[in-house]
This record gives structure tokens, C-alpha cells and sequence, in this order.
């Protein structure tokens, strides 16, 4: 999918997202107000029985005088955002994630923003859906045609709370832009820079799981040169694919490890095309308890001789990769145990100063919680990049971990920031007292860390991949973590660990 026709069907659902939460509608939309206090100023468009952008201008006065005001882009903004046709996957899309936890939580976070006269609070979704449904029958299938389907009388945006949304995350980040800025940069071994120049096989495979219905698809990159016997495993974040870290597995590879990156079926970037189409819901909180046995059945696939046979393997000390929800995997699998105090206490709550976008999906989990644990202590190295993590674990399961965990996070994760989603949990917990640590990078944000096959210069964080496996694992290999050389060339890569 396009990132336009993304956008557009993001419109309908952030636009409807904060009107959905309504029951037994009575008369259509009416109007929307827009409010922008810091300019002591509202904008109220009438929405009535209009059909065109002229016609919606000559029934709001506000627009109107804006439009005589001389700005003559006025059409042009309305006919784009009210007037451009929706996406046909937006309504199957919404039809196949009624009622699921992960749709209700972002409709109420959106409906934070918005104030909402005569209605009566519905968190599925449900008339959010009906309304899609019902401006296609009247042949207004856009964004227009979907605010006068739904019930009510008048709703109301309040610009100045976006604002604290922004303050907040700013907020956030700022901790971790600070000690960036104090703390000296990782050193640089300019071999480890170099362009790669092969070393590895590349192969993709399936493998049949008792815990899913279908096999696995499973990349494997092994070690042409010399073979060290070790095993890494990649989990991928929500909607993503192990090709998205490739460029990881390839520097780990050339370096004598034996990489499988799974494909997790229930939240991989097929799940997302399905669930699109409408064919599938979101991804549920069983997922949590689902993507750590896919990476248990790999270890004991390999074990078994059922996955590469013919190498020898050291199963019983295991290193493991994640990104985003695959490296919140990847603590379950050190050791982290999951918990609902926070859950509860913390999900409720819009206006804690630590809430984050990744929170919408760390609250979707409430109800899985309790099948969550999932250790494997035969995973001995751990490195969490960019996990959501803060409302999820027990802050004392970081001293009983069979694993120790770096942990990685850019200073411009606004999906996942490092203040509350490293820093405070690192410092709170004592963690690397207990020999875990912390390396932010500088100006990183949550996606531009992974590396896709065969990019010219290595992965930015491959070295510090490879120095904190090396380390853990006991392998004299050509960097080490407390050794240096992981760096970079832009002295973006900072262990601050010491500064906690």
C-alpha cells in the first residue's frame, strides 16, 4: 500500500476514532468545532446536508471568512481533507477489528482529544464502522460523508491538548538527548566499518510448530569461513519481517555465527495486508505468549537436528535479537516476567506523564498477561532494541534473568522513547548493577536502526550486535562489548550505563 492511500485510510479511523465512542445514535453529526486556544480563536464547521466543498464554506461562517480573508488555498485543504475518496479497505478494516484490544486502545487514546455532546461511551469501534458503512450508501464514501453518518450533535477538537501530547513527548526524550550530549562516545575499530564482502549463505525455510497452525518461514544465514558454533536468533517488531533485519544477521554471519530470523505469522507484515483487507484482526494479546514459543521451537529445532543438521550447535547458550515487539520478546525469553500491576493502574490513566504511543499496544496485552512468561534459559546474550517494555514487566525479574540484556534506544524514538521505555526502567531497577547496560544512539528514531540485505555500509548498530555476543558468550572474536570499537564514525553510539 502506498504511503498516500495509508494516509487516507488513517484519516477515517483517527477522524472516526474520536467519535466512535458512541451508542444508540439519535440525529446525525451536526458540527465540528475546531478550538485553538493558544490563538484565543475556534473554527465551527457546520456539516448539515452538504454535499461540496462550496456548499460546506457557505454553511460555516468561520470558513467563509476565512475564504475572504484571501487565503486561496482554503478549497483546496477542504477538498483534500473532507472531499477525497476513502480507501475500500477502510471499512473492511475497521468490520475485521471491531472489539479487538488493540483497535479499542487507540480509540480511546484518540478520543482523549475530543469532546463529545449526547452520546453514550461505545469502545468497539462498532458505530464507527456503521457510519462507514452508512456514507457509502448515500454515496459519500470520504471523510465528510463519515462525520455526517455519525451520531450526535456537535464534537469539538481542542488543538491545545495535541499540544500536550507534543509537550509530553518531548519530555520524554529530552533525558536521553542529555546524556548523549555528557557522556563520551564508543570508540571506533574502522574494520568493523568496512563494506562486507561476503562470508555467509543465505537460505529461507519453513518449519511445522505445534503452537501454530502454520509452518514458520525462517531466513538462515551461516558462516561460510570460519564457524563458531553459536546460534543468534532476530525476532521482527509488530508488522515488519526478518528481511527488515538482514543487514544484522549478515554482519553476525561474516563473524562465524548461524542467524535465523523467524517470521512471526500473527503479527508480521502479512498479518497487517490481511488485516487491511479486512480478511483478519489486529493482532490479539495471545501474540504475546505465541511470538517467544516461535523462538523456543527454533532452539529446539535446531536441537533435534530437525534445523540445521549437520552443524554443530551450541543450544544451551543461545543469543537473541529483537526489535520494537520483538525485542519485548526477547526479554520474555531472558526472563522478564509480565505482570498487570501497571497495566491496570497505568493504562487508565491519559494523563501520566510517561504515556507513549507504544502504550496503546502495551495496554491491547491486559488480558493475555498471565500466559505471558515465557523464559528459555538457554538464551544466554540478549540485545532489546527499542522495546516497549514499561508497563509490561516485574522491575524485579531483571535479577533473576538467565540472560544479560543490552539495551538499545535512539534519542528520537517517538513510538518508543528511551525516557521511559530505557532510562527510567534501567535506573529504577538497578539493572546494571546486575550487568545489563544501556547504549543510545544519537538522533536514531524506531525504524531507522534496521538494516535491510546487502546495504553498502554495515549496520549502524552491528558492531555493538556483535560486541555484546561475543562478550556474553565467551567467543575472543574481533570485538568485545568492555572492549570498544563498537562505535561509529558520527560518535552516535553512547553507553551510558555508568551515567544511570
Amino acid at each position: 500500500m502506498t504511503t498516500m492511500r495509508m494516509r487516507h485510510l488513517l484519516i477515517a479511523a483517527l477522524s472516526g476514532a474520536a467519535l466512535s465512542l458512541v451508542s444508540s445514535p439519535s440525529r446525525a453529526l451536526e458540527r465540528l468545532v475546531l478550538r485553538f486556544p493558544f490563538l484565543e480563536t475556534s473554527v465551527t464547521i457546520n456539516l448539515g446536508d452538504v454535499q461540496s466543498t462550496s456548499e460546506l464554506i457557505r454553511q460555516s461562517p468561520d470558513l467563509a471568512d476565512l475564504q475572504m480573508a484571501g487565503d486561496t488555498r482554503l478549497f483546496e485543504l477542504i477538498d483534500k481533507v473532507f472531499l477525497t475518496p476513502l480507501p475500500l479497505e477502510t471499512k473492511a478494516l475497521l468490520q475485521g477489528s471491531t472489539g479487538q484490544p488493540l483497535l479499542e486502545q487507540a480509540l480511546w487514546a484518540a478520543t482523549q482529544l475530543v469532546e463529545l455532546e449526547g452520546t453514550v461511551p461505545d469502545p468497539s469501534g462498532r458505530m464507527l464502522t456503521d457510519a462507514l458503512v452508512a456514507a457509502d450508501e448515500m454515496g459519500q464514501p470520504n471523510v465528510l460523508g463519515f462525520l455526517r453518518s455519525m451520531p450526535g450533535e456537535q464534537a469539538s477538537i481542542d488543538f491545545s491538548k495535541v499540544s500536550v501530547v507534543a509537550n509530553r513527548l518531548k519530555a520524554n526524550l529530552e533525558q536521553g538527548v542529555a546524556l548523549v550530549q555528557a557522556t563520551e562516545a564508543a570508540t571506533v575499530n574502522s574494520a568493523l566499518r568496512e563494506p562486507l564482502r561476503g562470508g555467509w549463505s543465505r537460505e529461507e525455510q519453513r518449519l511445522s510448530v505445534r503452537h501454530r497452525p502454520q509452518p514458520l518461514r525462517l531466513l538462515v544465514l551461516r558462516p561460510t569461513g570460519t564457524d563458531l558454533g553459536r546460534l543468534a536468533v532476530i525476532s521482527h517488531g509488530l508488522w515488519d519481517d526478518p528481511e527488515s533485519f538482514e543487514g544484522w544477521g549478515e554482519l553476525l554471519a561474516a563473524n562465524g555465527y548461524t542467524v535465523l530470523l523467524p517470521d512471526h505469522p500473527g503479527s508480521d507484515s502479512s498479518q497487517q495486508q490481511s488485516m487491511l483487507a479486512g480478511d483478519t484482526p489486529p493482532p490479539g494479546p495471545e501474540e504475546l505468549r505465541l511470538r517467544p514459543l516461535d523462538v523456543s521451537a527454533l532452539i529446539d529445532a535446531v536441537r533435534d537436528g530437525r534445523l540445521l543438521s549437520g552443524q554443530s550447535i551450541d543450544t544451551n547458550s543461545v543469543a537473541m535479537i529483537g526489535h520494537s515487539w520483538g525485542a519485548t520478546t526477547s526479554l520474555q525469553i531472558a526472563g522478564g516476567r509480565p505482570t498487570e500491576n501497571k497495566l491496570r493502574t497505568r493504562c487508565v490513566d491519559q494523563k501520566d506523564p510517561e504515556r507513549n504511543i507504544s502504550w496503546v499496544l502495551q495496554c491491547s496485552w491486559l488480558s493475555g498477561i498471565e500466559q505471558a512468561a515465557a523464559p528459555d534459559p538457554r538464551v544466554k546474550a540478549v540485545v532489546a532494541v527499542s522495546p516497549p517494555l514499561r508497563l509490561l514487566f516485574d522491575p524485579t525479574s531483571s535479577k533473576s534473568m538467565s540472560a544479560k540484556v543490552l539495551l538499545v534506544s535512539g534519542t528520537r524514538d517517538w513510538v518508543v522513547p528511551s525516557g521511559p521505555e530505557a532510562i527510567r526502567p534501567m535506573r529504577d531497577t538497578g539493572a546494571v548493577r546486575m550487568g545489563h547496560r544501556l547504549v543510545l544512539v544519537n538522533g536514531a528514531d524506531h525504524f531507522n536502526l534496521r538494516s535491510f540485505r546487502g546495504e553498502e555500509r554495515p549496520a549502524l548498530i552491528g558492531p555493538v550486535l556483535l560486541a555484546w555476543l561475543n562478550e556474553q558468550l565467551g567467543e575472543d572474536g574481533s570485538v568485545t562489548f568492555s572492549g570498544g570499537g563498537w562505535g561509529d564514525n558520527e560518535g552516535r553510539l553512547v553507553d551510558v550505563s555508568g551515567s544511570l
